[in-house]
């Protein structure tokens, strides 16, 4: 073959041997044939909870065996039809062979990277909170363009979207709102976005067409199931219902169904109006104190900063973790990973795979190092 394709060949084995590695291959298998004859016994389904979590553990386990199956055979395929079209003259095989092993390369840095979504909760689905920060319109539009910009992510890549919650700007975008994406790993990939958002750009609001900076925050949670037992004291939490100020029809508009509710302890404070009865919001929004009250244990076992502290810091300079500037150039900079891109519609559009991989890369290169001393 040619030395871009043995290069991505080599690429590719050297993943392929990465992902055995870290899934354990030989445990794998076993565990998930353990798994596959569990399931056809007759009283499987007599305990529902539990033979859904057996039949979540053996899909992810087949999707993992698949993927690396996957990569192996379609080296195996492109050097065979490589050796094939040279046999038969036919030059335009080669395309063909380069085509597939650059596809197989693709699927390959991305299977390397969901290895390494192996923290606690990164496989759950996650909540994603959205607040405008200081400077009325301008950042509530801007919060609005970050809720579009989460919804397309999510759709590109097959994950559901829910909105839980939404409070409408005065004039345009949104003043807060919560979303729950549901997806595999959909925490483990977007937990890194949590954080300010600044933006730059010449205002539409502005009838002067001055430059303005506006900021907005983001804070991502994991959705926890019954497995994870989270203890609250119903004492601790003080309970409050208004009326939503969403879609939802005369219903939501004409009784107190929205609920928020406040953790006193921690100060956390959720709120959800996308229920059409006020027993439904309080369902959702209990779960949700639960999932944020789990993450902030997760914060503190990472050692990271204060998950409570992060979420009552001032939005604005010197919290920002990424900026989008749009005037007088065109730039998206993640400034933890110096990442950047002059890309910044499609950013905009929901491509964010470059910057939410980068937050994987070390721990990434560090692997491979650990494989090539082995």
């Amino acid at each position: 073959m040619t030395p871009e394709m043995d290069d991505l060949s080599a690429r590719i084995k050297q993943s392929v041997e990465l992902l055995r590695r870290r899934l354990d291959w030989d445990r794998a298998q076993k565990r998930f044939d353990e798994l596959t004859a569990m399931s056809e016994r007759p009283d499987f389904w007599d305990d529902a909870q539990e033979a859904q979590k057996l039949m979540r553990e053996r899909q992810k386990l087949n999707d993992q065996i698949e993927a690396i199956t996957s990569l192996e055979s379609d080296v195996a395929d492109a050097e065979e039809l490589y050796e094939l079209g040279q046999e038969e003259g036919d030059e335009s095989v080669a395309s063909e062979v380069l085509d597939l092993l650059k596809d197989a390369a693709e699927r390959a840095d991305r299977a390397e990277l969901e290895a390494l979504l192996s923290g606690e909760a990164d496989s759950n689905d996650c909540y994603i909170e959205i607040h405008a920060g200081a400077g009325g319109t301008e950042s509530q539009d801007w919060a609005g363009m970050l809720r579009r910009m989460y919804v397309r992510y999510a759709n590109a890549h097959g994950m559901k979207v829910d909105e839980v919650e939404e409070h409408a700007g005065d004039e345009a975008g949104i003043k807060s709102a919560t979303l729950q994406i549901k997806g595999e790993n959909a925490y483990g990939w977007l937990k890194s976005e949590s954080g300010v958002h600044r933006l730059v750009r010449i205002s539409p609001f502005d009838s002067n067409a001055r430059r303005h900076t506006s900021f907005a925050s983001v804070w991502v949670y994991p959705v926890i199931d019954e497995s994870i037992e989270v203890e609250i004291e119903e004492k601790d939490v003080r309970t409050d219902t208004y009326r939503s100020s969403g879609a939802g029809g005369q219903h939501v508009n004409k009784t107190d169904s929205a609920v928020r509710l406040t953790h006193e302890p921690t100060g956390i404070v959720v709120a959800c109006q996308n229920g059409r009865s006020q027993h439904q919001n309080r369902a959702t929004a209990w779960e949700m104190l639960r999932a944020r009250i789990y993450e902030m244990e997760l914060q503190k076992k990472r050692e990271a900063a204060d998950a409570l502290e992060s979420t009552k810091s001032e939005i604005g300079w010197g919290h920002q973790i990424r900026s989008y500037v749009l005037q007088p150039y065109q730039m998206v900079k993640d400034l933890r990973t110096n990442v950047e891109t002059s890309d910044t519609q499609g950013v905009l559009d929901g491509d964010l795979d470059q910057f939410l991989a980068a937050s994987l890369s070390h721990s990434l290169t560090s692997a491979a190092d650990e494989m090539t001393e082995s």
